[in-house]
């Protein structure tokens, strides 16, 4: 079994790099890569669309809808990722509004895509696919952290060849409040993190870590390769500068 998996996730890691590129060919002059989700708000629903003037859903609207309503929310991540390929295979090749995932007061302002069959390979629907399903907002646009769950990121992890941050915390830890309300929240630090890693919180009063990881002290960090291989534990909590030479120490451990 896992060498059924390793077989299916390799196709995605070389089309990695290569779904940006057939964004920008076969999507981007209809589909805006991102616009911030109060924009959208404001354009859809105060504007009827006349702010905007959008033709079809952005990319981070799309990412969003397809891992809500694509399969199962919760589910493993590397399955709904193929579900979701396979939606966006039959969609653009048979167009049809009865199985948009838009939301009715969002798709009333767009016309029917037409059909990309004969203008897009099964190999080029994979890649962008893929890209769509772990689309991140710009860098510039992060002024807080964003974290997912455990099992999204290490999907994710795979395909970027990130290293995935496991902040361990508890509601009653002082200094992980003061933590992540300086640190964690400083512009630089979470450009770095969200550069280079994939940032998960587990609040260890309410679930236990995945993967058996191992904690003694709130808050610790720990960092995971994306093959599942844990390279440092790091326990308390940080200045800005010292957190920052931390993670400089964790990628070169990792790379």
């Amino acid at each position: 079994m896992r060498g059924l998996w390793i077989g299916l996730i390799l196709p995605w890691v070389i089309f990695a790099m290569d779904g940006e590129r057939v964004y920008e060919q076969k999507c981007a002059s209809c589909h805006q890569r991102y616009i911030p989700a109060e924009t959208l708000m404001k354009n859809f629903m105060e504007q009827n669309n006349r702010l905007l003037h959008l033709k079809a859903p952005t990319i981070n609207q799309l990412a969003y809808r397809l891992k809500q309503r694509i399969g199962d929310p919760k589910g493993d991540k590397e399955i709904q990722l193929m579900e979701v390929t396979s939606f966006i295979h039959d969609y653009i090749l048979e167009p049809d509004r009865a199985k948009s995932i838009c939301v009715p007061e969002v798709l009333a302002h767009f016309e029917t895509m037409p059909s990309l069959k004969g203008k897009i390979r099964d190999e080029e629907i994979e890649a962008v696919s893929e890209w769509i399903y772990f689309y991140m907002p710009p860098t510039k646009e992060a002024k807080v952290l964003k974290f997912i769950d455990f099992k999204e990121a290490k999907a994710l992890a795979k395909v970027q060849k990130k290293i995935i941050m496991v902040e361990v915390t508890r509601p009653t830890c002082h200094y992980c409040i003061k933590m992540e309300r300086t640190t964690l929240s400083d512009p630089e630090v979470v450009s770095a993190i969200m550069k280079d890693f994939i940032p998960v919180r587990v609040d260890v009063s309410q679930e236990s870590l995945p993967d058996d990881l191992e904690w003694r002290m709130t808050p610790t960090f720990l960092f995971i390769d994306y093959d599942g291989t844990l390279i440092k534990s790091i326990p308390g909590a940080w200045m800005k500068e010292d957190f920052l030479k931390i993670l400089e120490e964790v990628k070169g451990d990792a790379w």
